[in-house]
């Protein structure tokens, strides 16, 4: 609060606060400061200094007392101001407290020029609530002051502070100002304020300090103008508070006026209607802090734990390459002992091939010596032989060495290095989505159909393409998906009764696909609940009441169909006889969804019904009718049937009776409830009923 309680010149706590014609607040000796006077030129263009000053009054009817003028100058504060030109010689002096007739007034905070009128600077109305309002922030902060002690005080217990230094932001008492903050050098600049208000300390309000407007005794506040009237009313054109002769001598007498104390209290009304704004606004400025803080830490976190995955992936790239490494010296050295080995085993050999030759070169040469040609004869040929032999030994490349000397090895270490002088972060555009959220209360099931639906979390910045939403085969099974959309909700129809389903869902983007959601629990209808569907049924076909009643234009039989389908568990229905003329053939039961709808139900391979007349049933499928029993229908009666995906067996009702044993085993597949009828029959479809927990005996049929 105390930036709102400081002057804009001079940067101090208000002395003498005047209110401008902005609305702005500035002291009155800095007013008498920034007051400059209107050039000649100015006086000359007016027709006179009197008339001039009337025409740029504050209290003009048809001047705002605005102008645009700009100060030059600027004060210690930073606000630009022009001193007060002296007066012209000979010219009369002004009064202490008023401007030279033409003097004008700019704002230091929106730079508004106001002229100021033969009443100088006391035609401002005088700041009484905010005087007050600083003087009880004075009386506060120096009760406060008491409790603040030096930061750098080497007793115990510190000194009081006695001053604070808002750029090193440390409390000093007067000794350890003296010697720690001096007035030179780079301190010269700082500024010292007193200790600031503890936020516990006390708002004051007393008699003491700067003026009568303070203190729980406060004197009425009198009008400007008519300095014994009190302010009682309030001026709607002027915006300001007035005097009953205000009203009656002055130039608010045909303005609107109001009662001080009814607009005192709607002002007060409006303020706090804007506060309310503000304080919403505070607040939520709050949890955004509180949200920084956390992303402050998320960052250094997530910061640690990148640096430690870099690490990581480092040491792992340098541990591929040292293995590497072992392996292509494990190469090396296999290949210099194969080469090795080779060039010894040939040395080896050479040396005992040349032996072999010097040592019969010695002896030929020993047997050329002697002089017996017998002896000689004897044994040349054998010699001749063998030297012939071992001169065929040293065949071609006998003589040249099997391996050379060079390694035959080359490593194209070059791409790995550009790789590795490539090696830096990928900065993708966008990541993969967060979690969607699922929407717990509007996912919802309705018979066998499942709804769900789901939003991605607030402040997520990553794009999302579409979402995948996945669901189990209501027995534990495998997921599969079932949906891939933009859309956020869905609707899943045909699916089991009374199963148990689990969902989840994903998003992804052009990044790749995010992770699942939380898996919700889905369970459908213990019963099943339908109707006759309209869009399946023969165009001959007549429904009414909500599509639960069904009757027939034609006297041929016509097909409707249930809008449930069933290819699981056991499922009962029952239907009503409304109406019954002349012994018609009503077929019911159960068929596929591409049954024919112009013949009686059971003519084709596609449905499975019991037809029945007033005095007898039969069951039909692929138009073959057997187990004939006794048992018909008539106004009134009411169809049972009974079908049992669970042993795959469909068995038929009627008034509560079994007809005979169960019409069709062994039938699997997806089945809807059927009936055909024609005009001499009406029945009414009863759903949602439970399963017959007894039935009576099931009659024989007759053969």
């Amino acid at each position: 609060m105390e930036e709102e309680l400081k002057c804009p010149v001079c940067g101090s706590l208000f002395r003498e606060p005047i209110i401008l014609p902005c609305s702005h607040n500035v002291c009155l000796p800095c007013a008498r400061t920034i007051a400059v006077q209107t050039p000649e030129s100015e006086h000359a263009a007016g027709g006179g200094g009197g008339d001039h000053a009337d025409k740029l009054s504050l209290h003009s009817e048809t001047d705002s007392g605005y102008g645009s003028y700009t100060p030059s100058l600027k004060s210690p504060n930073g606000v630009r101001v022009l001193p007060l030109v002296p007066a012209p010689p000979g010219a009369a002096a002004a009064p202490r407290g008023a401007g030279p007739a033409s003097s004008s007034l700019t704002c230091p905070q929106c730079h508004r020029s106001a002229s100021l009128d033969q009443r100088g600077l006391r035609g401002f109305q005088r700041n009484r609530l905010l005087e007050a309002i600083v003087q009880r922030y004075q009386q506060g902060r120096a009760a406060a002051a008491a409790a603040a002690k030096c930061q750098l005080c080497d007793r115990s217990p510190p000194e009081p502070a006695a001053v604070l230094c808002e750029q090193c932001e440390v409390l000093y008492c007067a000794a350890c100002q003296l010697r720690c903050h001096p007035a030179r050098g780079p301190f010269a600049k700082h500024r010292l304020a007193p200790p600031p208000a503890h936020p516990g300390a006390p708002g004051g309000g007393g008699d003491g300090g700067g003026g009568k407007g303070a203190g729980g005794g406060r004197k009425l506040p009198t009008c400007a103008e008519h300095d014994l009237e009190n302010y009682s009313m309030y001026c709607v054109s002027c915006r300001s508070p007035v005097c009953y002769q205000c009203l009656e001598e002055g130039k608010h007498s045909k303005h609107d006026v109001k009662a001080l104390g009814a607009m005192w209290k709607q002002h007060k009304a409006q303020l706090s209607q804007a506060l309310n704004g503000v304080s919403d606004k505070a607040k939520e400025a709050k949890e955004f802090l509180v949200q920084l803080k956390n992303l402050l830490q998320q960052i250094q976190e997530n910061g640690l734990d990148y640096e430690a995955c870099l690490v990581a992936q480092c040491d792992a790239l340098v541990d591929a390459l040292t293995r590497q490494k072992a392996k292509l010296l494990t190469k090396v050295t296999k290949e210099r002992e194969h080469k090795l080995k080779v060039v010894w085993d040939q040395i080896n050999h050479c040396t005992l091939k040349l032996r072999q030759s010097t040592g019969l070169m010695e002896y030929c040469l020993e047997v050329i010596k002697e002089n017996d040609p017998s002896g000689f004869l004897q044994i040349s040929d054998a010699l001749i032989k063998r030297v012939q032999v071992s001169q065929e030994q040293w065949v071609k490349g006998a003589l040249e060495p099997k391996v050379s000397a060079e390694f035959d090895l080359t490593l194209d270490s070059e791409p790995l290095l550009q790789s590795i002088h490539q090696l830096d972060f990928i900065q993708m555009k966008c990541r993969v989505p967060p979690v969607p959220l699922l929407q717990l209360e509007k996912c919802c099931t309705r018979n066998n159909s499942v709804t769900l639906a789901w939003r991605m979390p607030p402040l997520s910045h990553n794009p999302v393409e579409g979402y995948i939403l996945e669901l189990d085969d209501g027995d534990g099974g495998q997921f599969r998906e079932v949906y891939v959309g933009k859309e956020t909700l869905c609707t899943i129809d045909g699916l089991h009764f009374n199963s148990t389903y689990n969902a989840r869902v994903k998003a992804f983007n052009s990044s790749g696909v995010g992770p699942y959601s939380k898996t919700v629990i889905l369970q459908t209808s213990d019963v099943a609940w339908f109707t006759f569907d309209p869009s399946s049924a023969h165009r001959d076909i007549v429904l009414s009441n909500d599509n639960q009643t069904a009757t027939c234009n034609s006297y041929d039989d016509r097909v409707v169909l249930g809008t449930a389908a069933f290819s699981k568990g056991v499922h009962y229905w029952e239907l009503h006889v409304d109406r019954y003329d002349n012994h018609p053939d009503p077929a019911f039961g159960i068929a596929r969804i591409n049954v024919v709808k112009d013949m009686m139900l059971g003519k084709d391979d596609k449905a499975w019904a019991m037809y029945v007349d007033n005095n007898r049933s039969w069951f039909m499928h692929c138009n073959s009718h057997t187990n004939r029993t006794e048992g018909g229908v008539s106004k009134g009666a009411t169809v049972g049937v009974l079908l049992d995906l669970n042993k795959h067996n469909l068995t038929f009702y009627i008034n509560g009776q079994q007809q005979g044993p169960p019409a069709f085993e062994n039938i699997e597949g997806v089945f809807m409830p059927a009936l055909s009828l024609n005009r001499n029959v009406q029945v009414t479809l009863h759903t949602g009923l439970e399963v017959p927990q007894s039935v009576k005996q099931p009659k024989l049929p007759n053969n």
